[in-house]
């Protein structure tokens, strides 16, 4: 099965995604800029948003969308955002939603963190 890596530059430690035969792994997206890694800092919902807008970008960079994506998984910083996360979640997913698991952790150094798995089977 061929490994593609999408995204993966030499100076930076990230990989933004890597396809496996036909799953897609998108690494973990925050609210940074997407050419240097800085953290934009911001609101909650400003820091989802772009976290939101890095990871449909990258899925789009491995020629996947919204559609394909089978799980999410979410790294929020303070449980009192759960609920403006929700709000997002909701309108950023369609239903049928993916899996998803959230995390609250005050450990990070943005507010939310968002990856995702996408099949790009038949």
């Amino acid at each position: 099965m061929p490994i593609q890596h999408f995204g993966a530059r030499p100076e930076r430690a990230l990989t933004p995604a890597v396809r496996a035969g036909d799953w897609l792994f998108v690494s973990g997206q925050a609210a940074t800029d997407p050419e240097t890694g800085a953290v934009v800092p911001g609101s909650f919902a400003d820091e989802f948003d772009l976290a939101f807008a890095n990871l449909t970008r990258v899925l789009h960079d491995a020629g996947a969308d919204l559609s394909q994506v089978v799980r999410v998984l979410a790294f929020v910083s303070d449980e009192a955002w759960l609920g403006q996360y929700n709000e997002r979640y909701l309108a950023a997913f369609p239903h049928p939603r993916p899996a998803r698991t959230t995390f609250v952790s005050p450990l990070t150094l943005v507010k939310v963190e968002l990856e995702c798995q996408a099949y790009l089977g038949p």
